[in-house]
């Protein structure tokens, strides 16, 4: 009972600090290849973090306190050991364009409001991990993902095209106009600027072609910064970094304006959704090459708390990398210690090197950007899409233009896919497959269409109901049944085979109610086979199995065929006895 007690107890400190489960495998054998893994993923994590907080639309120096605190929060209170937590192109991109609305991008004001997005949406994935509610994350279907993200990531690419060529973006409520007033100013481009933006792209693929393993992002950042202090590059009318403070980030609570969190509150759920979606895919790899078990739900509170920290750390809102993730764990990471020393390597930066990213030109970092998202964008999966079926296709191109549309409102575009995502399902299940069903010459009840086989009996006729009886097609059930009727004149009984009958609602049990007392007045019988035990189970509590009559209801299909046969077989002989027998004179 002790020993039981303690496991108890172990349990409850697990679940209050998840960290617990991978502490007591490190040693100073998993800190050598952690050390490694972490430095790896730092070398990475610093340049797209400068990237990635200029996509947000906030100063440099907020992306390294998101790669700092927000690392280590998201690693002791997450499930994943090996998920890579930080700033990342989608939630960045994501934040920026639901502030534009309610701020002048480059304000103090707009810098609020990106903090403020950080606490929202770290509060709301906190509340969907702790009502354990990772389900809601089947509401967005993997057509309508890939969709948003070719179009987010599209959005991405040619967000950074002003950085590139040294022009303004206007900034207005249509993305895409901005993106062509860009164009049709390149006339007026600042050319140095389009050389470190190209040259930059093309060191970076160059690298990852012929030296994958070395980390060709911050070589780029490095060279790039010292040609940009070499020139001038400042003085010839480019656009650099400028001056990151030194030092930890101030810890203070993050201003709250109740009015725009109300008017923020839709976006910070799609930052939560989109930016988990992420993580669980990260977290789902990790799981399946490292043999262990991660829990969505956990995992929903330790991204939270990452947001949280990073609000609370004057930071923008982060996620689950999936690129650093993968890095981690190709680089040998062996328990969550690789994360703590990804963000000890960005602290000793913020004290130490922050002057030495000054001249640091901005094209570069949108060049880091471009490279980043490259790989995002595949039309094959939408296509994928359209083969498997035609209506994923239709969500998947639908929710790809209505991002590109509502552009920077890109939120939009993704609930525009949700929602069209859930209509189409229910219009897939208002009309759910009923097959009429044939005996082949083994004795067994088979689609009598596909095989081409004739009637079952001339008073029988069987069908099955490939779907759940629920309130959005139980209309569809009773229709067609009593069309059989309608064009069946000798019916005598109607066998519904349940095999495919998944579920049962109190709309699909009042329908069978009324459909049995409309076929009793016909003198049809209605009788089930093969119904699985949650549908029995609700016609018992309804009382619909007494209804139905418990000697209707039976066991297989071989059993209901052999007891209608002989129902008809007694009906006949008893009309043949009744002819038979003389009428007595009056």
């Amino acid at each position: 009972m002790n020993q039981l007690a303690a496991q108890n107890q172990n349990s409850i400190w697990q679940r209050l600090f998840p960290f617990l489960h991978w502490w007591p495998q490190v040693n100073r054998h998993t800190l050598k290849d952690d050390l490694i893994a972490g430095l790896t993923v730092a070398l990475v994590a610093i340049p797209q973090s400068l990237a990635y907080a200029q996509l947000s639309g906030v100063p440099a120096y907020y992306g390294l306190y998101a790669a700092l605190i927000p690392v280590i929060i998201g690693v002791l209170f997450g499930s994943s050991m090996l998920l890579s937590t930080g700033p990342v192109a989608m939630t960045s991109l994501l934040t920026a364009a639901s502030i534009m609305p309610l701020a002048t991008y480059g304000t103090q004001q707009f810098y609020a409001y990106v903090i403020l997005m950080a606490l929202l949406s770290g509060l709301v994935q906190i509340g969907m991990g702790v009502a354990r509610m990772g389900v809601l994350l089947n509401f967005l279907s993997y057509p309508v993902l890939r969709g948003f993200i070719n179009a987010a990531a599209i959005i991405i690419g040619l967000a950074q095209l002003p950085a590139m060529v040294g022009l303004p973006l206007k900034n207005s409520q249509h993305f895409m106009t901005d993106i062509l007033h860009v164009i049709e100013n390149l006339d007026a481009m600042h050319v140095e600027s389009l050389f470190f933006g190209l040259g930059s792209l093309a060191l970076m693929a160059l690298m990852k072609k012929f030296a994958p393993r070395l980390p060709g992002v911050l070589i780029t950042v490095a060279l790039t910064t010292y040609i940009s202090y070499a020139i001038g590059f400042e003085e010839l009318g480019g656009r650099i970094v400028g001056a990151i403070p030194q030092g930890l980030p101030g810890i203070s609570i993050p201003p709250v304006d109740w009015k725009a969190s109300m008017h923020m509150l839709p976006t910070a759920f799609v930052i939560a959704l989109i930016s988990f979606m992420e993580a669980m895919s990260s977290s789902k790899i990790i799981a399946i090459k490292t043999r262990t078990q991660w829990d969505e739900n956990q995992e929903l509170i330790g991204q939270g708390l990452a947001k949280v920290a990073a609000a609370f750390s004057h930071a923008m809102p982060v996620s689950g990398s999936f690129s650093r993730s993968a890095l981690n764990l190709a680089a040998g990471a062996r328990t969550g210690m690789s994360s703590i020393f990804s963000a000890i390597a960005v602290l000793l930066t913020l004290l130490f090197f922050t002057p030495l990213l000054h001249h640091l030109p901005k094209p570069v970092l949108a060049a880091i950007i471009m490279m980043a998202v490259i790989g995002l964008i595949s039309f094959k999966t939408i296509k994928e899409s359209w083969v498997a079926g035609k209506q994923d296709g239709i969500a998947a191109i639908i929710t790809f233009i209505a991002t590109l549309v509502f552009a920077p409102n890109i939120q939009n575009g993704i609930l525009t896919g949700i929602l069209l995502s859930l209509a189409l399902f229910l219009f897939r299940t208002m009309k759910p497959r009923i097959v009429l069903l044939g005996l082949d010459k083994d004795g067994m009840l088979r689609n009598a269409e596909r095989f081409n086989l004739p009637k079952l009996h001339p008073q029988v006729t069987a069908i099955r109901f490939d779907g759940q009886l629920y309130f959005a097609n139980v209309n569809y059930f009773e229709e067609s049944t009593l069309y059989l009727v309608s064009n069946d004149p000798d019916l005598k009984y109607i066998l519904v085979v349940g095999s495919g009958i998944n579920g049962l609602d109190a709309s699909g049990v009042e329908m069978l109610r009324n459909l049995l007392d409309r076929l009793s007045q016909n003198k049809i019988e209605l009788v089930f086979c093969s119904i699985k035990g949650n549908v029995i189970d609700v016609m018992q509590r309804t009382g619909l199995i007494d209804r139905i009559g418990r000697d209707n209801i039976f066991a297989s299909e071989d059993v209901a065929l052999k007891e209608i046969t002989q129902r008809l077989a007694r009906a006949e002989l008893d009309s043949d006895g009744a002819r038979a027998t003389p009428q007595t004179p009056a």
